[in-house]
């Protein structure tokens, strides 16, 4: 029996979702707290990797048990009520055996804040950046995202990926009443470390480092060392997960 869980977490204190040998790690915090409570070795995979720090306001994963869970609402309690305060579990849903967290995803989406004031309440959640910025300059960078397929330039190296070829569908910043700027961008697959290194290269351009001819001319060369660097891990968010229609069944 598959179950496919809803979750969000607070990554500060964690070395990423995967699990880690002697790193704590939200796989294994989770899946501790599953197998003391269903009594048997619990596995969960999740939606996709986060790094150290990284943050997510909502993740999908699941795990695989021979024994249906007769209340999942009550599970869902005790659960909560054995995770630490910076993991909270939203729903835990039934779904078919070949639905799965990581592959069935057909779309995922990550949000990056940078603030530009001092405020020692969000200092966690978002990167503080006292440079002015023009965000009318980091959007027309930022659409450019959209014609290429290649993003290799932006690619952590040595990461073992099978390609380098993604298709964003939307990347974009906006700025809230108080000035907090947020990047959203959407994709059908992220690189290791992709998000943060467009977002340091974007910052560069807002603030006059580069052009957004540069910005294009750095995607098109394929080159890591031409990028900026990575923008800190404490602003990013994976903020939505999406399945196909026909694949969500009850979830």
């Amino acid at each position: 029996m598959r179950y496919f869980l809803e979750l969000r977490y607070n990554g500060a204190a964690y070395c990423g979702w995967q699990r880690q040998p002697d790193q704590p790690t939200v796989q294994q915090t989770l899946e501790r707290g599953l197998t003391t409570l269903l009594r048997t070795p619990i596995e969960v995979t999740g939606a996709g990797r986060t790094d150290t720090g990284v943050h997510a306001s909502y993740y999908v994963a699941h795990f695989d048990i021979e024994t249906p869970i007769a209340d999942p609402g009550q599970l869902v309690y005790k659960l909560n009520f054995l995770l630490p305060g910076d993991i909270s579990v939203e729903s835990l849903t039934p779904v078919a055996d070949d639905l799965h967290a990581r592959f069935s995803a057909c779309e995922r989406e990550y949000r990056y804040y940078i603030e530009p004031h001092k405020n020692p309440f969000t200092r966690h959640t978002t990167w503080q950046y006292y440079v002015p910025l023009d965000v009318e300059r980091m959007n027309r960078a930022a659409a450019m995202l959209l014609e290429y397929e290649d993003f290799t330039s932006f690619a952590k190296l040595n990461s073992n990926n099978h390609t380098n070829i993604c298709h964003i569908r939307h990347a974009a910043w906006t700025v809230d009443d108080r000035g907090v700027l947020c990047f959203t961008i959407r994709a059908d697959r992220f690189l290791r470390n992709m998000v943060r290194s467009i977002v340091g290269t974007l910052v560069d351009v807002g603030r006059g480092r580069y052009t957004p001819e540069d910005f294009r001319t750095i995607i098109e060369s394929r080159d890591l060392s031409r990028s900026s660097a990575g923008a800190p891990a404490q602003g990013l968010f994976l903020s939505d997960v999406r399945y196909p229609a026909r694949l969500r069944g009850g979830f």
